[in-house]
């Protein structure tokens, strides 16, 4: 396999979001104008000096990228539409690296948003992929919370995991939510509450679940040397992974595609798993963040919950995680959840958070994870991020 080559020189820029609303009248297309409006705003930069743009959005259909070009008024000379759900925010700013490293595209904009009408979220559902709605639904799947209970219950019986484990995940992200201004849930959640919520699909219960909303998340991806030239904070990208279809033979999902290429990550970043400062893992369900602690190398397999028994995950503790509160806190607005990661760790490495402060944090990693079939995702994508001044 050829070595892949370093992302030297990218700057990670502009974080920006949009305030989640719980539902909304406006499209799809507004929520990601209202995004790329931001990202010109904050900048400074002239809506015509951004030549690229990769778009994210479950709800633009049956529009694409392309289309959005005619909608917003740009005429990019380097154009991604990143159809990859929870994993789109980290491909996207590892193509758009590639993008600006090739002299293919000299600034970037990358983009999830989606808006959330009533009961537009179940209705997109019946249309996610044909393997739903042709393999599973007519079997009695009802969606995500069907399948994660699957992949939840399997897990726990492989390791011995108890909901009290996956408690400390959603307890930790609650208190890193409650100082975020467009955070949904704004009140601290206990053990108890946790434990006596209604069930949803068992052993998936209310607080395991994320709460869909429209809101919008954006960065602009550049060299080094521009953001330096218009004065824009920005994080340094220092490796970048993705896999699709890892592990096709496990017969239910208890490990992801991260596993396969970690070990390039970080030999690219030129850190160890114990140097990072905190983590964005994607959490749609708290089985997922505790497979990640594992397959990106905080832990080793079955020793999850163990590891979230020792450590604490709030901002100021041993590994903040989430550091936002994570969309099981502030909230999955659509195609947007992939990047709510990514801007929340750009905004800590530039100092520019909205909420609680990671104390000097210099490194953070970012993970993607999306489209759910029956028993499995498909894609898995993770970044490693340093400040400006940091690691060298």
């Amino acid at each position: 396999m050829t070595a892949r080559r370093g992302y030297d020189d990218v700057a990670v820029a502009v974080p920006v979001t949009v305030p989640y609303r719980r539902y909304a009248t406006e499209g799809a297309h507004w929520w990601v104008g209202r995004v790329l409006a931001e990202l010109v705003r904050a900048s400074g930069l002239a809506k015509d000096a951004i030549d690229g743009l990769s778009i994210a959005s479950f709800g633009i259909v049956p529009d694409t990228a392309v289309a959005l070009t005619q909608h917003l008024g740009v005429s990019p000379r380097w154009l991604d539409h990143v159809p990859m759900g929870g994993a789109s925010g980290v491909v996207a700013v590892r193509r758009a690296a590639r993008a600006v490293q090739a002299g293919d595209a000299d600034v970037v904009a990358c983009i999830g948003a989606d808006t959330n009408h009533v009961d537009s979220f179940r209705l997109m559902l019946g249309g996610f992929s044909q393997f739903a709605r042709d393999a599973t639904y007519p079997y009695g799947s009802g969606g995500p919370n069907a399948m994660f209970a699957f992949i939840t219950a399997h897990y726990m019986r492989e390791h011995g995991v108890q909901r009290e484990d996956f408690a400390r995940i959603c307890i930790a992200q609650r208190d890193n939510a409650l100082a975020t201004p467009h955070a949904m849930f704004k009140k601290a959640l206990t053990l108890d509450e946790y434990l006596r919520a209604r069930p949803i699909a068992p052993p998936i219960h209310l607080f395991d679940c994320v709460m869909p909303c429209a809101g919008g998340e954006g960065v602009l991806v550049m060299s080094e040397a521009r953001a330096r030239d218009h004065g824009l904070p920005f994080a340094r990208l220092r490796g970048a992974i993705e896999r699709h279809n890892a592990f096709a033979e496990d017969p239910i999902m208890v490990r992801g595609g991260w596993r396969v290429d970690r070990d390039e990550l970080y030999a690219q970043a030129g850190v160890r798993p114990e140097e990072v400062d905190f983590v964005q893992f994607y959490d749609d369900y708290p089985v997922i963040v505790m497979m990640q602690f594992e397959d990106l190398g905080f832990c080793d397999k079955g020793e999850g919950a163990r590891f979230v028994q020792s450590h604490d995950l709030t901002c100021g503790g041993s590994l903040p995680t989430n550091t936002s509160g994570g969309q099981l806190s502030v909230g999955q607005a659509g195609a947007a959840g992939g990047y709510i990661g990514l801007v929340e760790a750009v905004r800590q490495l530039t100092r520019q958070t909205l909420g609680h402060a990671v104390p000097d944090a210099q490194i953070g990693l970012v993970s993607g994870f999306g489209m759910v079939t029956y028993d499995r995702c498909l894609c898995t994508g993770a970044l490693i991020l340093s400040s400006a001044e940091g690691l060298t």
